[in-house]
């Protein structure tokens, strides 16, 4: 990967959030798109990811607070680019995909992309999280009408609306909240097939049923939130339309 310096304009920064990935994130670093900076959230990693991370040439931030909700948005806070992206940084998903993502985004076709997770190996997605997957997916499609099959975490869309959603979850559930208050605010979703690969290293939720569980409590909670009203329906269609 090309290191990109903060001060440099870029139109899209990639936000990984970072739990001890050492092993994954050569990998991870060298498929960022050229030109594109990538943006390592290190959330209180024992293993280097964070030396790796800087040494490779990325733009490292630290969130100590614990929670795959406050990495993301730590790193969402910290972009300065017009286009945001989002990918986890474990291997399971080729950052190198991320411009066919986000080119509905880029051309005002679309305010949020999600990528459509699609195992490349009947272990890439334990069992039990597809099926938490498929519940949520009844539970998203009930709540806000959209008719998604996956709450992937590969997406894309505009730094600015994004922060116009005042996210505030920092848990599990911070996905979710994006795509449930995206659609209140009337946002145009879509979903776009990725491969999903079987992760390196080992999982910090939907690895084990009680981290599955946890995950889904997160989301439930979400999805009892009533709709609020932000400014984020001006920022999407301002940035596109």
């Amino acid at each position: 990967m090309i290191e990109t310096p903060p001060s440099s304009p870029v139109r899209v920064d990639v936000v990984l959030p970072c739990l001890d990935e050492a092993q994954a994130l050569p990998w991870v670093l060298d498929r960022i798109p050229q030109g594109w900076r990538a943006i390592v959230v290190d959330n209180g990693s024992t293993d280097g990811s964070a030396d790796i991370a800087r040494e490779l040439g990325a733009h490292v931030v630290h969130e100590p607070r614990r929670g795959f909700g406050a990495a993301c948005h730590a790193g969402l806070t910290a972009a300065t680019a017009e286009i945001v992206c989002f990918c986890d940084c474990d291997a399971s998903l080729n950052p190198a995909l991320l411009p066919g993502l986000a080119a509905p985004v880029l051309d005002g076709s679309a305010d949020l992309v999600l990528g459509r997770r699609r195992p490349t190996t009947p272990t890439a997605w334990p069992a039990h999280a597809r099926l938490a997957n498929l519940e949520l997916a009844r539970l998203i499609r009930r709540r806000t009408g959209l008719r998604l099959r996956d709450l992937g975490p590969m997406r894309a869309a505009r730094r600015e609306a994004l922060l116009a959603l005042d996210l505030t979850d920092r848990r599990s559930g911070y996905p979710l909240q994006m795509v449930v208050r995206a659609a209140d605010a009337g946002w145009r979703v879509q979903e776009t097939d990725v491969p999903y690969h079987p992760r390196t290293g080992r999982s910090k939720v939907t690895g084990t049923w009680r981290g599955t569980w946890h995950a889904v409590r997160d989301m439930r909670a979400v999805l009892d939130e009533q709709p609020i009203r932000t400014a984020a329906v001006a920022s999407a269609q301002g940035g596109g339309r």
